[in-house]
């Protein structure tokens, strides 16, 4: 099935120590590649909300009802909204390495252009080299 791809996509590049499951650390380290912040216990949180097994990890299951229980439309507003922001302006409807760059640029991250590319490679569903709206939703609904 499709979807259990695309979530077993996103749990992978999460997972940095490859056992199958997220720590509060590794979700804080790939957030904050993508730009984002949160805080150690904030992240703790939100794994404890959706740990079903109470190992204080999330699973590829907890993923999907993480994924499941979220706010759909509102989601798909914002991602829209943050998916424009790095929206190449010469490849209208994708992200490149090179506009993903020049984004992470002005929110303070400095990236070479091999490290754009490796991080785009991670949600690449199709390897085009570049993320469609689709590929930047399953990224960014992890």
């Amino acid at each position: 099935m499709r979807v259990n791809i695309e979530f077993e996509g996103v749990l992978k590049y999460f997972d940095e120590d490859g056992d199958g499951k997220i720590s509060p650390c590794e979700l804080r380290n790939k957030v904050g590649m993508m730009g984002g912040e949160l805080l150690l216990k904030d992240v703790e949180l939100l794994i404890d909300e959706f740990d079903s097994d109470g190992d204080g990890l999330l699973s590829l299951e907890d993923l999907v009802k993480i994924m499941e229980d979220s706010g759909e439309d509102e989601k798909l507003k914002d991602l829209a909204e943050a998916f424009e922001m790095y929206n190449d302006t010469q490849m209208l409807g994708f992200i490149t390495p090179k506009s993903l760059q020049i984004m992470l640029g002005r929110l303070g991250e400095s990236k070479s252009i091999n490290q754009c590319i490796d991080m785009i490679s991670h949600f690449d569903l199709n390897g085009d080299g570049v993320l469609s709206f689709h590929e930047f939703r399953v990224m960014m609904m992890g």
